[in-house]
């Protein structure tokens, strides 16, 4: 099948095929985009997704996964996943890694492995700054989720994976609430930690989560 002119897309999807179109001008075939979700966290997984785009298909509508509500993001990652020719890997990095590598290290990590799921995949269009390690050619794209369609289909795909483990883990530990700050250091889930504790999920090595476990000395007031 043909690819698509230009003129079949919408003016935002059209926009946002530039960084593909040109590495498709190079020669490469098979584009990955990559992105990153829950990097800043207190507690649960970091996760990664790799989309490759397919060529000559109408693409759903796709955008910055920030910038979207949750029922947006979940309809499009649904359109994603049904499109014909479509590759999507998954890779999630737990909190006993990332406390083990660090979490820069555990979200590299998490990109690599999301890759290495791709059937195909001839060069890798990350989201951010440079990642080393990956098997191919590599390029990266800094705010590339609002530039790059690849990408910010792969920002969605992670979003909404990571979003679901935290629900899940909320009915593990209903206490924290992580169902619906999903992690992040929120009022609310200090409160629980101060309150309840660190769980399994927690990441020690985040200052927050530290603390608790082993507080600071506290100061002697001056006179």
């Amino acid at each position: 099948m043909a690819s698509k002119k230009r003129g079949d897309f919408s003016p935002r999807i059209d926009e946002l095929l530039q960084p593909e179109r040109k590495l498709w001008a190079e020669g490469f075939c098979f584009v990955a985009g990559v992105d990153e979700a829950g990097r800043g966290p207190f507690a649960g997984p970091v996760a990664a997704a790799a989309v490759v785009l397919p060529k000559g298909v109408k693409l759903p509508e796709v955008f910055d996964s920030k910038q979207l509500s949750d029922a947006a993001r979940r309809e499009l990652k649904e359109q994603i996943l049904q499109l014909p020719g479509v590759m999507v890997g998954v890779s999630l990095i737990d909190a006993q890694v990332i406390d083990k590598i660090n979490i820069l290290q555990a979200t590299h990590l998490a990109m690599r492995e999301a890759v290495s799921q791709l059937e195909k995949v001839d060069c890798v269009l990350v989201d951010g700054l440079p990642v080393r390690g990956f098997e191919v050619e590599s390029r990266n794209l800094v705010k590339g989720d609002s530039l790059s369609a690849s990408i910010a289909a792969a920002s969605i795909i992670a979003k909404v994976t990571r979003d679901d483990v935290m629900v899940g883990l909320d009915k593990l530990y209903p206490e924290y609430g992580f169902a619906d700050h999903k992690g992040y250091g929120t009022a609310a889930h200090l409160r629980a930690l101060q309150e309840y504790g660190v769980t399994p999920v927690h990441r020690r090595s985040f200052r927050p989560v530290r603390e608790i476990i082993d507080p600071p000395p506290e100061q002697l007031e001056l006179l």
